[in-house]
């Protein structure tokens, strides 16, 4: 076979989707992928590291020779080579691999692997599942059309958890765990958050009264991020019904999802993004 056409063949088997060898390949990729994910994980159990802990480092060193060599043929046969080292599924296949060598120079580097399951992203190519890619730009949206509020709605409870937590320091003080300032704070962020991890808990009376306080007071902010995002979301939802128009009549105001104008009866034009 000529170097050209065996070149051609292997881009359109690693990065064509089309149902035939580029799928399987992808459906096979990510499936290898999983497991090395799942081998990691069971590694991580102290009682299953002891008995099989050598035979699943060998596994994982077998997996990444072999997504090595995957990354290096994806480069091999890619029409653009840089476009694709730098874009961001060529930096996650190089940083599926380089923690494994690492960890021949430093132990437990391997563990880093984790982020081989961002490889896993690739269903959405692989399986036509981009459309509903929309979906998820309308909550981008709507959360970039809030940060304003959200940011200052952060901000707000910052300076809750600095009052909180220097009153719980001036109040208890060391010798009931308060040691110091960034502690209080500590505290102040877990109470406030509904957490309450319970490590560190006032002991006096005056402490106990500012811990309810803050109780209080975080169920009367956790709610107001998400009723901003809501809110966001409803409008969101709004423009794109007043962006839709009918051909027909030239009204607006029909949801996505409508395939007929609600004022005339005419077929709409299918919504596009």
């Amino acid at each position: 076979m000529p170097k050209a056409s065996f070149k051609a063949r292997l881009n359109e088997i690693i990065f064509g989707t089309e149902p035939g060898a580029g799928r399987n390949f992808d459906i096979f990729l990510m499936v290898v992928i999983l497991i090395s994910v799942a081998a990691l994980f069971v590694d991580s159990i102290s009682e299953i590291n002891q008995k099989y802990g050598e035979y699943l480092f060998a596994a994982e060193v077998l997996f990444t020779l072999l997504f090595t060599l995957e990354y290096a043929a994806r480069i091999y046969c890619s029409p653009n080579r840089k476009a694709y080292i730098f874009s961001f599924y060529g930096l996650v296949d190089l940083l599926a691999t380089i923690p494994t060598y690492l960890s021949f120079f430093i132990p437990g580097a391997q563990h880093l692997l984790v982020i081989r399951i961002f490889r896993v992203l690739r269903v959405f190519r692989v399986f036509k599942l981009l459309h509903y890619m929309s979906e998820a730009n309308v909550l981008i949206r709507s959360l970039n059309s809030s940060r304003r509020k959200i940011s200052v709605f952060l901000i707000s409870v910052l300076t809750v958890i600095v009052v909180f937590g220097s009153l719980m320091y001036l109040v208890e003080g060391p010798k009931n765990g308060f040691t110091s300032l960034p502690r209080s704070m500590y505290w102040a962020i877990v109470t406030v958050t509904t957490v309450g991890y319970g490590d560190i808990s006032p002991r006096t009376p005056l402490g106990q009264f500012i811990a309810s306080i803050a109780m209080i007071t975080s169920y009367a902010i956790i709610a107001i991020p998400t009723g901003i995002l809501s809110a966001e979301l409803i409008q969101e939802s709004q423009r794109a019904m007043s962006s839709r128009k009918c051909d027909s009549c030239q009204k607006f105001g029909h949801e996505k999802e409508s395939n007929y104008c609600k004022h005339c009866g005419e077929k709409l034009t299918p919504p596009y993004g």
